[in-house]
């Protein structure tokens, strides 16, 4: 086991973190800790601004120090490594756009509704993130044959319940996984360093998963011999559902794929004839290859998408529709993937919330 990290730190003032998060236009869902979604209308450009990134903490907010904090890489390699900041920072930089998304985004949906943090549809989120490739560290670090999972341990910590022990956010990924995901140690997010809230001074992130995988304020990663059975690995973070009798478990990874309706906004007025719709897509398995639109139950129309619909990106899309008849009209889109995986009408239901991908609708007052 590496040794811990210092634990004098302190956490970031949770008002001070929630005002800047209100400031912003974050729809807050909890102080403390924040959890907040991005509003919707940010996400109509390729990069969500840092300061409107929706925002998912299970602890406080840790304030950490780059001068003292080190990422410790231990356990079954041949070399133990102390890392700076600096030093890493001096590896040749990467950069790459990945769409972060908590799996619980939009639960609040679910019939029967299940407990968790009531995400709509904004706990999802896309950024331009700088840093190391993680295989470049675990090749310096040298992963002995014999370890199966990496351990990547976040500097946030805190009681499940009051009286409870103190624990880590900590999660693991296969070594193949992490090998060949594209992982990334990113120390700068847009162009910036990353912001407290987003896991400064180091966070991991793989793309193309649910961000859980993403761990924020990263300070340790340990190679082990055997599967990782921390909290928010075991604990929660799967799919569990009732197929032919017999409750079945699956561990929640890739994005399912999912579309959004950005423009027009809920319950406003169109005028009846033709109207732009625009939103966007993604997918965490493979790049989008179409999106289409509906109009009241009516037949499906092919959306035209904008730009590269490259893997772990947002991509976006519009389509010119007709509204006839005054009253209430739904819009409904769907996008499918490269896989053929194309949303579902019906959000599938688990006990737990995750990965409610089901067909978007918005429904507007024709005039």
């Amino acid at each position: 086991m590496i040794e811990r990290l210092d634990d004098s730190f302190a956490n970031v003032d949770p008002q001070e973190a929630y005002r800047a998060a209100l400031d912003a236009g974050i729809v807050v869902h909890r102080i403390d800790p924040l959890n907040g979604e991005t509003p919707l209308e940010a996400l109509r450009d390729e990069l969500t601004p840092n300061a409107r990134f929706y925002v998912r903490n299970h602890f406080g907010i840790p304030n950490l120090d780059a001068s003292s904090w080190r990422l410790h890489v231990g356990g079954l390699v041949q070399n133990r490594l102390e890392l700076t900041l600096n030093d890493l920072q001096n590896i040749p930089a990467h950069e790459r756009v990945a769409t972060l998304e908590c799996a619980g985004n939009g639960r609040a949906s679910l019939e029967p509704q299940v407990a968790g943090e009531p995400w709509r549809f904004g706990a999802v989120s896309a950024a331009q993130w700088t840093g190391v490739p993680l295989v470049e560290v675990l090749d310096r670090a040298g992963i002995k044959a014999q370890a199966c999972e990496l351990v990547f341990r976040g500097a946030d910590r805190g009681q499940l319940h009051e009286g409870g022990d103190t624990i880590y956010f900590e999660r693991s990924l296969s070594v193949e996984t992490a090998r060949s995901c594209g992982a990334l140690l990113a120390y700068a997010m847009n162009g910036e360093p990353l912001p407290p809230v987003h896991g400064y001074p180091l966070r991991v992130v793989v793309p193309g998963w649910y961000a859980m995988a993403s761990v924020k304020w990263l300070t340790e990663i340990e190679a082990v011999s055997r599967p990782f059975t921390g909290h928010y690995q075991s604990d929660t973070y799967f799919f569990e559902a009732e197929r032919d009798g017999r409750v079945v478990r699956e561990p929640a990874r890739l994005q399912r794929v999912r579309s959004l309706i950005l423009e027009p906004a809920p319950r406003v007025q169109v005028a009846r004839g033709e109207l732009v719709v625009r939103g966007v897509a993604w997918s965490g398995a493979a790049p989008i290859v179409s999106v289409e639109v509906s109009v009241s139950g009516g037949p499906w129309q092919k959306a035209r998408c904008n730009g590269q619909a490259a893997p772990g990106a947002l991509t976006s899309w519009e389509a010119i529709v007709r509204v006839d008849g005054s009253g209430e009209a739904s819009l409904r889109a769907r996008a499918t993937d490269q896989t053929g995986a194309t949303q579902p009408e019906t959000p599938p239901w688990n006990r737990l919330g995750y990965g409610n991908n089901a067909v978007h609708e918005v429904r507007v007052q024709a005039s």
